[in-house]
């Protein structure tokens, strides 16, 4: 049943960015159907990338789907999008409603544990357009998300993504900032981030 009350918004106050965290986008019940349903029906990909001339396996599993035809490329890696899924499109009909605009792909990352992580990067790559607006789903495991000023050390934040959230990126927020999911000692379950976007 749909909530008569908007989720609650989280504002944060950082400069040349518009970043906002919804807690309870998801209730846990049906984030642990979600997930399930993703951890099991994904046909997974773990890809390497090119380092200093080393090739290393990224530190995560992938799976990206979206719009017949279309791909997308970081890292020197190019995937080629899945069809959508029923699952993934209602879920992508959600995520449009609430963040007021319109997708055409997703981006699928599993971390296995605490020693799966995502390094520093921006989501700049030239297919995303000027501003792009970066909506991304946590399922499972709480991780935290930090991000930092490209210019201002003192301009940053620890973010915990909770099961069920929404963390909104949009505005020049990858003009001027990086972000990452750290690797961790503790012994967590595993995470599924979704990471929808628009592709040019």
């Amino acid at each position: 049943m749909e909530s008569l009350f908007p989720p609650e918004k989280i504002h944060f106050n950082l400069p040349d960015a518009e970043v906002f965290y919804i807690p309870f986008f998801l209730n846990q019940q049906e984030a642990t159907e979600l997930f399930n349903i993703l951890q099991h029906e994904t046909p997974w990909q773990h890809d390497a990338i090119t380092l200093f001339g080393k090739k290393h396996l990224q530190p995560r599993l992938t799976a990206f789907y979206g719009v017949e035809n279309l791909s997308y490329s970081y890292s020197n890696i190019k995937m080629n999008a899945h069809s959508w899924t029923p699952t993934l499109l209602e879920l992508k009909k959600k995520i449009e409603s609430i963040s007021q605009t319109t997708f055409n792909s997703v981006l699928l990352n599993l971390y296995r544990n605490g020693k799966d992580s995502m390094g520093w990067h921006a989501d700049n790559e030239k297919e995303l357009g000027q501003n792009p607006i970066i909506v991304s789903l946590t399922l499972g495991s709480e991780r935290f998300f930090h991000l930092k000023h490209n210019h201002f050390p003192d301009k940053k934040c620890k973010i915990k993504l909770e099961n069920g959230s929404l963390l909104v990126m949009k505005g020049s927020t990858q003009h001027f900032y990086k972000h990452q999911i750290p690797k961790t000692t503790q012994l967590l379950d595993p995470r599924i981030n979704l990471t929808f976007r628009m592709i040019f």
